[in-house]
């Protein structure tokens, strides 16, 4: 297989495994943990995979950012499109890992035997948990994207 064949599979596949993590855990692992799980035990599960999701994140966004800089076989208006889903899955990965994971995680922390829900921070954490929910949301509508235009 040529260079000029091999960068733009490389691309999509990529670019599908990227998506497909953020789908797997965001709407597969997560809510399958919090079913058979206590609270508890499932938020620390989930903050775990969030926490390697985050770091899958930055090493695809490296490469996938090395692949469209050297990519030939892409129009100026689909390298924008890659561009934009590359760095905006990216800032809503870290977001989520160094923003509001650790807010999360230090209201958990603070909550005591009783849970988070039992908490007087429960409106803070149910808040910021929404945030996290609408980011990867996004993220998931720019992994589809980038699947099309990696095409």
């Amino acid at each position: 297989m040529s260079l000029t064949r091999l960068v733009p599979n490389l691309r999509l596949l990529l670019a599908a495994l990227w998506a497909g993590s953020v789908w797997a855990v965001s709407y597969l692992a997560a809510p399958s943990a919090f079913a058979v799980l206590d609270s508890t035990g499932a938020g620390n599960v989930v903050a775990v995979m969030l926490t390697r999701e985050a770091w899958l994140a930055v090493a695809l966004a490296v490469l996938l950012a090395c692949l469209v800089a050297r990519s030939t076989d892409l129009d100026a208006k689909r390298r924008r499109w890659l561009w934009i889903c590359i760095v905006g899955m990216l800032a809503c990965s870290l977001a989520v890992y160094l923003g509001l994971q650790p807010m999360m995680a230090a209201i958990r922390a603070a909550a005591g035997p009783g849970g988070v829900r039992a908490s007087p921070q429960w409106g803070t954490f149910a808040a910021l948990h929404g945030v996290s929910q609408l980011l990867y949301l996004i993220e998931t509508v720019l992994g589809a994207v980038l699947v099309i235009k990696s095409r």
